[in-house]
């Protein structure tokens, strides 16, 4: 869960924003249902290496801090969907924009195991 308060400094803003988006999986999340709707089980094939367990929690942690709404449809077995709220929208350009850096250093990244494969 966030903070309440930070004691802030020059980082501070910084920091606010990777506690809300802090673990491994927070980020992802926000990025494909800021694409779309999604339900639980479609966020779990997309992500096959979340456990159900740790899935359901990150959930929970993005609809306390108001990032994403749970709508659950009266039908059996009941149908629950996931959506970034108006709220979680504005993380819509610092999630593009961590995306093009993280494809940018995995090119680097290539291209240095790259470099020193040729050079072995």
């Amino acid at each position: 869960m966030t903070h309440k308060q930070y004691d802030c400094n020059f980082g501070c803003p910084v920091e606010a924003t990777l506690t809300v988006l802090s673990g491994k999986w927070k980020g992802i999340i926000m990025y494909y249902l800021l694409a779309d709707k999604r339900r639980f089980n479609e966020l779990r094939r997309l992500m096959p290496n979340i456990t159900q367990r740790m899935l359901t929690k990150q959930l929970r942690e993005l609809e306390a801090d108001n990032l994403i709404a749970r709508k659950i449809y009266p039908e059996i077995p009941p149908k629950v969907e996931y959506s970034a709220t108006e709220y979680g929208q504005t993380l819509a350009p610092v999630i593009k924009v961590l995306g093009e850096w993280g494809a940018r250093h995995i090119s680097r990244i290539d291209t240095t195991i790259s470099i020193n494969d040729i050079q072995n």
